[in-house]
């Protein structure tokens, strides 16, 4: 059996690849740790890492892999923002998981939104105090709001038929429009204006960074909701905060932060969490924040483990793939 090790192993993470592995004829080591410059040495005498969002393949980390004569990282996600790959070319082999669950990430968002808006989350903790009172807790009727999509993806075009379920609007944003989508495509700033709710289905690249700033935030309605499930990086946090301190915007929901990587999906409540802008976001009545769990459904997990493998037994045999991660020519 081929021998493979995956960073930044989680409970499910081996359920799900324990589930597929020896249908694939691999063993895997896990472990607890990031990769980085400093753990791929983990990595020798594997056929191939398997890495997740918030890993660090930079530079240094792939000269690191490849002195342990690692060539396949095969990424169990979609995003490749962490990837330096000017520097992996012709080096290391990089794969992905383009497509396990858009109906994951749509139905967060939607959940991320009702949640907010009706204060369930509140009314949970009241209640089981015999607490029964309603003050505090009025919403709004999702009906005849417009949802403003940026990003018309196969995440972006799920949420929209969710939406258009509700009732709702529906515009949105793409520098590449699909001419099959349903919706309405407008500029980035007439979405943002017109908007009730804004979605953020796209991802990291050196031009959509900080693309919700102070100047597009101004932009936004005052009772305006902003969702972010892609990558944190797309908000500047602290323009963000800004807004929501001065009710420039009416709330936040986010499910992905521009610093998580050192602080998500580890448990830090018997610590002092020195990132005051996350303390202080986290401190909203009007924010909700999850900690990069929209991917987390047993469908997702399933098709993910099953994806990496096969890309991973693709490369050893030479095969050609539809995953594999190329330098943009």
């Amino acid at each position: 059996m081929q021998s493979l090790c995956l960073y930044d192993a989680k409970t499910y993470d081996r359920q799900y690849f324990d589930r597929f592995k020896s249908a694939y004829g691999f063993e895997i080591d896990y472990f607890e740790t990031k990769l980085n410059p400093k753990t791929a040495v983990l990595a020798r005498g594997r056929s191939a890492a398997i890495a997740f969002v918030n890993d660090d393949l930079s530079a240094k980390t792939i000269s690191a892999l490849q002195k342990v004569n690692i060539r396949c990282v095969a990424l169990r996600c979609s995003g490749f923002n962490n990837v330096d790959l000017e520097a992996a070319a012709g080096k290391i082999r990089l794969y992905r998981v383009p497509d396990y669950s858009p109906y994951s990430i749509a139905e967060h968002t939607i959940a991320m939104l009702l949640t907010l808006n009706r204060k369930t989350h509140k009314a949970y903790l009241r209640t089981r105090d015999f607490n029964f009172s309603l003050n505090g807790f009025v919403g709004f009727d999702l009906r005849g709001r417009t949802m403003g999509i940026i990003g018309t993806g196969k995440i972006g075009l799920t949420l929209a038929n969710i939406c258009k379920g509700f009732g709702m609007d529906v515009i949105a944003c793409d520098p590449i429009r699909n001419p099959h989508a349903k919706v309405e495509y407008v500029d980035l700033r007439t979405l943002l204006s017109r908007s009730d709710i804004v979605s953020l289905n796209c991802p990291l690249t050196r031009e959509s960074r900080h693309m919700i700033n102070h100047e597009t935030l101004a932009l936004m309605k005052p009772s305006s909701i902003i969702i972010n499930t892609s990558r944190g990086a797309l908000i500047d946090s602290e323009a963000l905060l800004e807004a929501l301190i001065s009710e420039k915007i009416g709330g936040a929901c986010l499910d992905v932060y521009e610093e998580e990587t050192r602080l998500f999906y580890e448990d830090f409540s018997e610590h002092i969490v020195r990132d005051d802008i996350l303390a202080r976001l986290i401190s909203l009545p009007n924010v909700l924040v999850t900690s990069h769990q929209a991917f987390l459904t047993h469908d997702a997990l399933n098709a993910i483990a099953q994806t990496t493998l096969q890309n991973i037994s693709d490369f050893l045999a030479g095969r050609a793939n539809p995953n594999e991660i190329l330098l943009p020519q």
